[in-house]
């Protein structure tokens, strides 16, 4: 079972910093996205921060939003 988020943090590289619910602090590329359809706005840095966990994943003021599996598994551990 794919561990919950708890916080994410944009930085910005168009990367996210995710903390879940196992105690794993991950980082999620958003640059092989970014010029795909509704994460096209996201290259706006305003728009990118305005990330925030939703339910069991995350969602942009826009509404774009990743799937929670995907979040975690093309991730990469990180220290914090």
């Amino acid at each position: 079972m794919i561990p919950s988020i708890v916080e994410v943090t944009p930085t910005q590289k168009y990367t996210l910093n995710i903390l879940f619910s196992n105690g794993e602090y991950r980082s999620f590329d958003m640059n092989p996205y970014i010029d795909m359809g509704l994460f096209r706005e996201l290259k706006n840095q305003e728009m990118f921060a305005t990330v925030k966990k939703s339910f069991d994943t995350i969602e942009w003021a826009n509404g774009a939003d990743i799937d929670p599996e995907s979040l975690y598994t093309e991730s990469v551990s990180i220290m914090k």
